[in-house]
């Protein structure tokens, strides 16, 4: 009885091979480790040889940086252009502050520092004083509502009692 073969047999067939491939090279590489006394764990996977790096001469590599450095200084000229040189003119003196600035700046400031701390004492006494007179207030009527409770209370007359209940 002939079987027909069709691509996906035959695909399937190429990737049992093919695994059966790779756990053959990795006994292998096993067996040779084992012989040599290497590392006993195979790789996990085989890498495809790689092309030889192509050597270039010291003179080659000498002539490319030249090259490139010859390119970089064309495009600096053309994308900065040249400062203008400086004239005597154009340059200005470095300004100095002068002993008398100085001493009306500080002045300034020390009287500005003084109206802020001024301020923020004010502020502070205001506050100091608005809770000590609610505390004013307050203390006579407890010290009352204490004077009250100390009281024995007044024997309950008919007429004391509201009349809605």
């Amino acid at each position: 009885m002939p079987t027909k073969l069709t691509p996906e047999i035959i695909t399937a067939a190429i990737l049992g091979f093919e695994e059966q491939k790779r756990l053959i090279d990795s006994k292998i590489a096993e067996l040779k480790a084992t012989l040599s006394g290497g590392p006993a764990e195979p790789e996990a996977t085989p890498e495809p040889p790689r092309r030889k790096r192509r050597k270039m001469s010291a003179a080659g590599r000498k002539a490319i940086a030249e090259a490139q450095r010859k390119r970089w200084a064309e495009a600096k000229k053309e994308s900065e252009p040249a400062p203008p040189p400086p004239s005597k003119e154009a340059a200005k003196p470095k300004r100095r502050l002068s002993a008398a600035g100085r001493r009306n700046i500080i002045a300034a400031t020390k009287k500005r520092w003084a109206l802020k701390h001024a301020e923020a004492a004010k502020a502070e006494q205001a506050a100091k004083k608005a809770p000590a007179k609610s505390a004013q207030k307050r203390a006579p009527g407890k010290k009352a509502a204490g004077r009250k409770a100390a009281k024995p209370a007044p024997a309950a007359s008919p007429a004391s009692e509201p009349a809605g209940e």
